[in-house]
């Protein structure tokens, strides 16, 4: 079965990104799990505009956050995501202000940043992805995308400049 073949090539890569918002292994399952079910009935609406996997990511992404948005905010003190590429920015992108900050505080700013503004930096900055990937995945537009980039990374670095 070709679904099959789909959950053996990218439940790691599922699993680790729900990891990363769940933090407890038996809860990354259970969104893996959420997240392939997902994807069996959403899979005709993949439209071939990105790379399946990039797809398949944001969609993941998607799940993840909408999971921590309904739960208590027990759950949301929970989440956070794997940061050991994030000094990997690229260093031809235009970013004044991310330069001169500290990986530790930059870890605790994200996790003070709502969920949808923290999945798109990571998409953009952590991952790579280009707007026009973004743009496709999201299903919004191209200046839609780079205003929402403009606007977490604004409240990033708010966020950033007045941790204690």
């Amino acid at each position: 079965m070709l679904f099959e073949v789909l959950y053996d090539r990218f439940s790691g890569l599922v699993y680790n990104k729900c990891y990363g918002f769940a933090k407890d292994e038996d809860e990354a399952k259970d969104l893996t799990q959420d997240v392939f079910l997902k994807l069996f009935v959403k899979l005709a609406s993949f439209k071939g505009k990105s790379k399946f996997s990039s797809w398949l990511y944001a969609f993941t992404y998607n799940h993840c956050v909408n999971y921590v948005t309904r739960n208590t905010a027990k759950k949301f003190e929970k989440q956070t995501v794997d940061y050991a590429e994030i000094e990997n920015v690229p260093e031809d992108v235009d970013d004044s202000g991310f330069e001169e900050m500290r990986v530790d505080r930059l870890k605790q700013a994200l996790e003070l940043v709502s969920p949808d503004e923290k999945m798109i930096l990571l998409l953009k900055y952590k991952d790579g992805l280009t707007i026009a990937e973004i743009v496709s995945i999201l299903d919004i537009g191209d200046s839609a995308v780079k205003m929402r980039i403009k606007r977490a990374k604004e409240k990033l670095i708010t966020v950033y400049n007045n941790l204690s």
